[in-house]
């Protein structure tokens, strides 16, 4: 990655006490299982029109300590990333994973990170998607922009993931 910035670590608390928190939660009308064999595969999210590509780089079986590397934003932004939480029984219907971004190529990230739920719900799923992030700098105004910002792309993640869904 060329031009790394290191991001600190965190623990599970920041999905909950970052100062931008990003919620996606919505029912999918797949399997937990199904649910989640599409959301930890290779080059998962293909479906995104915000991602370019996620690409694991650690070998299967994949659980903490494994890494993925990511492109976002039509290319412009690389992130190297770390699993913190796995949790994934199959039959239990229930799964979750998290990871923590430990380098950017873009400055101005302190802590960036993603919490994915998958539960059963009904005749399908509920998908749990939380995204926490923390600027290198303090500004209250700052936060408050670059949330705003991430909305949107943020927004077409889960139009795009719920379409996904609805059409496997």
């Amino acid at each position: 990655m060329p031009r790394s910035h290191q991001l600190s670590p965190f623990a599970e608390d920041f999905f909950d006490s970052a100062p931008i928190i990003y919620r996606i939660d919505t029912h999918i009308p797949v399997s937990p299982e199904r649910a989640w064999t599409e959301l930890t595969r290779n080059d998962t999210l293909d479906w995104c029109s915000e991602i370019n590509s996620i690409e694991f780089t650690s070998p299967e079986p994949h659980g903490v300590e494994t890494t993925r590397s990511a492109v976002l934003g039509h290319g412009l932004v690389k992130l190297s990333e770390k699993y913190f939480i796995w949790e994934a029984v199959p039959g239990s219907g229930r799964y979750r994973n998290a990871f923590l971004v430990t380098d950017a190529n873009i400055p101005g990230l302190r802590r960036f990170g993603e919490c994915t739920e998958v539960v059963a719900d009904g005749a399908g799923s509920r998908l749990r998607w939380t995204f926490a992030v923390e600027l290198a700098t303090s500004s209250k105004i700052a936060h408050s922009v670059v949330g705003g910002v991430f909305r949107v792309p943020l927004g077409r993640v889960k139009s795009d993931t719920i379409k996904h869904f609805r059409n496997l």
